[in-house]
């Protein structure tokens, strides 16, 4: 699948729902829970997460890989753990602010 800037997708077997913040070029395996996220409006599959692909996604945080090329805002939160092209992505650091002095 090829992500956009913008795109919105969904988990197949939780209720996951991500909107693709920035986006790697060319083509990318983009997975919730071990299995492929399908384009919102999209009906899943109805099973579970793989096992130890399970961990609780929560809203509003967002996720990136450890290039940056790639980063997430989850829009609903579920279970399973978020992966690209086989690497799990983690909650993106928030950056610091200036000091006031």
């Amino acid at each position: 699948m090829e992500l956009k800037a913008g795109s919105r997708w969904t988990s197949a077997v939780s209720d996951v729902e991500v909107v693709v913040v920035k986006a790697p070029a060319g083509d990318v395996a983009l997975h919730c829970g071990g299995h492929e996220m399908l384009p919102l409006g999209t009906e899943g599959s109805g099973e579970a997460p793989e096992a130890g692909l399970s961990e609780e996604i929560p809203v509003g945080k967002r996720f990136s890989n450890e290039a940056g090329d790639v980063e997430l805002l989850i829009t609903k939160a579920g279970t399973g753990t978020i992966q690209l092209n086989g690497e799990t992505l983690g909650v993106k650091a928030a950056k610091p602010l200036p000091s006031s002095d």
